[in-house]
């Protein structure tokens, strides 16, 4: 048999005897049982507490996908994917994530066999020589060390969640994302609505100011009407000094969020959208298997676990098998009378680890720490996100009762403008009752506009918690 052959034969029989020989790794914890320890006897309930009889039916079904495309806007579904395409920290999140995958792949590469390619050579010039060219040739080595407790297999599989987890926190930091450019041209529409309105109400002040002057002038009005009605002005022009003010910070905001430079041009829409319809939410534990959030803290949990694992492997020996085969030659050395090429050879090393001074016992003892830390954050991410959604739900039914009761509200007040303007042009109320009736008008127009802006905010926010996706939800990959 050539040297070759038996080199193969070596190498072969080796990395048989130690796949055979190897311990196996114990998975982790599953997700049920990981959540019982988190919880510490908390019980996730069937049903939300928040959802009465009334909404039940009407919430009823499996949660759903794609909510932005519940609200019809064509303008917002563009700023949501321009902001995925061009927000710095979506960027720097997504970065972690090709991080993670490469610290994934070269956990798996220490699994593998080695392979090494050495050569050397040189030219020799005039009748001198030197060492580049005393030898040339080439080395073929392989290298591999039998992972016969599980250590490599457990880093592997640490790093394999690791990466999980991040692909899961990207996702989530996507959704988080549409999310907030959602609320925030809620925000942007409705303080244009304000300032519109504001606006509006320091025309009618004008207005009201040329008819108390008008009335002074045919004797009917006085100078404190006058002196009124001017200073209802002012006031009027400042509240719409102040919601300019805020509609251009709130465009800002906007354009920061999906990547643009803040110049506050972004033109935003003239009404705010129509509330969609109700929204099937499950159950709670609908929610915990789908969010990305709750799924990247388990995986935490998994990747914990293995390190463990990884820690305690390594109080244990190693051993690392090596072959390799060359072909020589010199112009300058004499090689042995023996030699032949190509030649080759195998062979091992063992290492075991006898007296660290404790610290491969504290790294056992650091990583379960770590390991009871990541179960202790799983489950307060999980009450948390719970209680995101019990308040979401409340939320949601209580705005769009304070919509219907402000809309009824601004139409009222309305009526009793024009009422108290029409008394005041004959003369049977004075500038006072008008100016009170003014600022009731538009605070009751700011309740209704933000309370609308608010619903649709919560309704946007419902479908975050419940881990709904605004799009096509990105496939994660499954931890090995």
């Amino acid at each position: 048999m050539s040297t070759l052959s038996s080199l193969r034969v070596a190498v072969a029989s080796a990395c048989l005897a130690a796949g055979v020989a190897g311990c196996a790794v114990k998975s982790p914890p599953a997700t049920e049982a990981v959540r019982k320890d988190a919880l510490q006897g908390a019980e996730v309930r069937a049903a939300w507490a928040a959802t009465n009889e009334a909404t039940a039916d009407a919430n009823a079904g499996k949660i759903d996908d794609y909510w932005l495309a519940t609200f019809n806007d064509a303008q917002l579904t563009a700023l949501v994917n321009e902001a995925i395409a061009k927000n710095p920290d979506l960027r720097a999140t997504a970065a972690r994530v090709e991080q993670s995958a490469a610290y994934a792949t070269s956990a798996r590469a220490a699994l593998l066999p080695w392979v090494n390619l050495l050569g050397t050579g040189g030219i020799k010039a005039g009748g001198g020589a030197d060492l580049s060219s005393a030898l040339s040739g080439a080395m073929l080595g392989v290298s591999w060390e039998p992972d016969l407790w599980g250590r490599l297999r457990y880093g592997r599989n640490a790093a394999a969640d690791s990466y999980a987890s991040a692909q899961a926190d990207y996702e989530f930091a996507r959704q988080s994302l549409a999310a907030q450019v959602a609320r925030s041209w809620f925000i942007a529409i409705e303080t244009k609505l304000q300032l519109e309105a504001a606006e509006s109400m320091a025309a009618s002040s004008r207005a009201l100011v040329s008819l108390a002057q008008d009335r002074q002038r045919v004797g009917s009005g006085s100078d404190r009407d006058v002196s009124l009605a001017r200073a209802a002005l002012g006031t009027m022009e400042d509240t719409a000094r102040q919601a300019e003010l805020a509609h251009t910070q709130a465009v800002r905001s906007l354009e920061i969020v999906i990547g643009r430079y803040p110049a506050a041009e972004l033109e935003v829409a003239t009404r705010l959208t129509e509330m969609p319809g109700p929204v099937p939410v499950g159950m709670p534990l609908d929610m915990l298997e789908r969010r990305p959030d709750i799924i990247a803290a388990e995986r935490r949990v998994a990747a914990a676990f293995s390190r463990v694992g990884e820690a305690k492997a390594a109080r244990l020996p190693t051993i690392r098998l090596n072959a390799s085969i060359a072909a020589l030659s010199s112009d300058v050395l004499t090689l042995q009378d023996d030699y032949n090429n190509p030649s080759g050879g195998a062979g091992g090393t063992f290492f075991a680890p006898l007296y660290h001074g404790g610290d491969l016992q504290a790294r056992v003892e650091l990583r379960t720490a770590e390991q009871k830390e990541a179960v202790a954050r799983y489950g307060s991410q999980v009450l948390r996100a719970l209680g995101d959604v019990e308040n979401a739900l409340a939320a949601s039914e209580i705005l769009a009762r304070r919509v219907t009761i402000l809309g009824q509200v601004v139409s009222d007040q309305q009526k009793a403008l024009d009422y108290e303007q029409a008394s005041y042009r004959v003369g049977r109320a004075d500038m006072r009752a008008v100016q009170q009736q003014q600022q009731q008008l538009q605070a009751a127009q700011i309740n209704y506009l933000r309370a609308r802006s608010e619903e649709l905010s919560q309704r946007v926010n419902l479908h975050l918690v419940l881990g709904g996706s605004f799009a096509e939800p990105i496939e994660l990959a499954a931890a090995d």
